[in-house]
This record gives structure tokens, sequence and C-alpha cells, in this order.
């Protein structure tokens, strides 16, 4: 496409979903309940996670990690989401679109890398116990997780000021619920073919080669289960890694099946509502995995509430 000539778009309209009436009421509700339950379950393993001592462990720093960055996703996406929802006024100013897909492409990559950090954790947990101290010490947790958020910052700041850089002049409706990446490519006006091989490349590295990454260390964790000669132990060893799989599988379906796809197909009604799967349901579902299947995380909460009955 050409660039546009004396024009410029300073406004989009997301069209989001189309509902009138009743069913409009019925999402607004709908997700601003999983909103909800997404950012109180969340900040409060974050809480747990922080306010308690046995909790001071690398898995549960990771998890930190995730429910901050779990909060940040949703709180990025949603707020505006449900604004449109219920509002005739669905324009979003072009700095406010570059804004939200910034933290949205951010939140991405942080996702990944602490889910990967997490099974590197797990790996080193279950095969090589011995090590364990020495290879996921204090320092070592640090720089993981300050690696992570360089390299998801950068990568963020480069896409979104690509997509900065292309030209709208024709189209300002962007087919999507917020500012996905490529609905907005598609009404651009730019030559947007490198910008699509880039996309090719980072889905390629960073989801495709994680995912091995962590499929290839469960087969090594599952490896050194089955030589457990106790079905106890093999029971208890493996329960400590489910919450975290659980997490692995429900984020990376979705995401496979969205950017794997051709960049044409990406404007559907399926495509929006594959995308909610890791937009509202990932981050909702993390903290019911882990405060159901985590001994510790119920330990804590039942000594904050003996805590609280203590003092009343």
């Amino acid at each position: 496409m050409n660039k546009c000539d004396n024009a410029t778009i300073l406004e989009f309209h997301i069209l989001a979903f189309s509902a009138s009436g009743d069913m409009s009421y019925t999402i607004f509700f709908g997700f601003l309940f999983t909103y909800l339950l997404a950012v109180f379950g969340n900040l409060l393993i974050a809480s747990l996670v922080f306010a308690m001592p046995q909790l001071h462990t690398p898995m549960y720093f990771f998890l930190f990690n995730l429910s901050v960055v779990d909060t940040t996703f949703t709180s990025t996406i949603f707020p505006n989401f449900l604004s449109i929802t219920l509002n005739t006024n669905t324009t979003v100013s072009f700095l406010s679109c570059i804004t939200q897909l910034y933290l949205y492409i951010f939140c991405v990559d942080e996702e990944i890398f602490i889910l990967t950090c997490m099974a590197y954790d797990r790996y080193v947990a279950v095969c090589s116990p011995l090590h364990y101290p020495l290879l996921m010490n204090k320092k070592m947790c640090i720089v993981m997780a300050a690696s992570s958020l360089l390299i998801s910052t950068l990568d963020s700041l480069m896409l979104s000021f690509l997509i900065y850089s292309l030209s709208f002049c024709h189209s300002s409706e962007i087919n999507h619920f917020f500012c996905e990446t490529s609905a907005i490519m598609s009404i651009s006006n730019s030559d947007t073919t490198s910008l699509e091989m880039l996309l090719l490349i980072e889905d390629i590295c960073l989801v495709f080669f994680t995912f091995v990454l962590i499929m290839f260390s469960y087969l090594r964790i599952i490896s050194s289960i089955l030589k457990i000669s106790s079905l106890k132990g093999r029971i208890k060893t493996f329960s400590s890694c489910s919450s975290h799989l659980t997490s692995v599988l429900v984020f990376y379906g979705p995401i496979f099946f969205l950017y794997i796809k051709s960049m044409s197909d990406y404007s559907s009604d399926d495509d929006k509502f594959i995308s909610l799967l890791y937009v509202a349901l990932v981050p909702m579902l993390n903290p019911i995995v882990y405060s159901l299947r985590n001994k510790e995380v119920i330990g804590a909460v039942r000594k904050v509430l003996n805590i609280k009955r203590n003092r009343l």
C-alpha cells in the first residue's frame, strides 16, 4: 500500500463484539466479573507470596511476577473494552492505542518468559535436587527475572515504534476488542510485509522455541519421576509441577492457534473469542490453579485467616 498524502488519522474505532440491548449488558457484566476475579485472584496470590516467609522460594518468586503481569495484562485490556461495550463512543486516540499495544506485547512476552523460567525451576528441582540451592539461588532468580523484563521491554518498544511509524488514512476501524497487532496492521496504508516477517520470526523464537524448551524440560521431569520407586513419591513430585504445566497448556494453546494462522484470517469473530482465552481466561485461571493445587498457598491462606481471627 502507499503512504498517505497530507492525511493523518488521530483516532481509531474499536469494533469489539456486535451486541445491542440486553446482550450488551450481559457481555458487560460477564466480562466485568471475569476481570474483577482475575485482578482479585492475582493480587491475592502476589500479596500472599510477598507477606508469607514460607513462600519466599524461587517457584513462588516467579509466581509473584506472573501474578503482577496477569494483573497488568487484564487491566491493560478490560477497562477500555468494558467502557466500549456500554457506550456508543468506541473511539480511542492513536497514542492511547499504541500505548495499549505496547503494554499488550510487553505482558505477552513477560508471560512467556516467566513460564519458561518456572519450567527451568521445576526441572532443576526434580532432576537435580542436590544442586537446586546452588542453581536457583536468590541472585540467579533476580537475574532471570530482570533479563525477562529487559527483553520484554525492548521487544515491545521496538514493535510499538514500528507500528507507530505505519501510515493510516483510509480506515480507522479496528476489527477487534482492543488494539491488537495484526488488527492495526491490516488497516495500514503502508507495506507491512517486512513487519509481518519480523512478527513471524518472533513467533517462532518466542512462542515455538520456548514451548519446545518447556516440553523438553517436562520430558526430563517425567523421566525422573518414573524412576522414583514409591507411588506416593511420584504423585507428590508430579503435583509440584502440575499447576505450572496446566498454566502453560492453557496459555500456549490459543497463542498457537492465533499466530500460526495466516495473517489474512486475523479479523474473524473466532479470533476475537480465542483472544479472550489468553487475555481473560488465563489470568483468571492462574490464581485458581495455583491456589487449589498448592498446599503451601492453601496453608498461607489459612495462616492469614487464623491471624485475623485471633485479632478479632
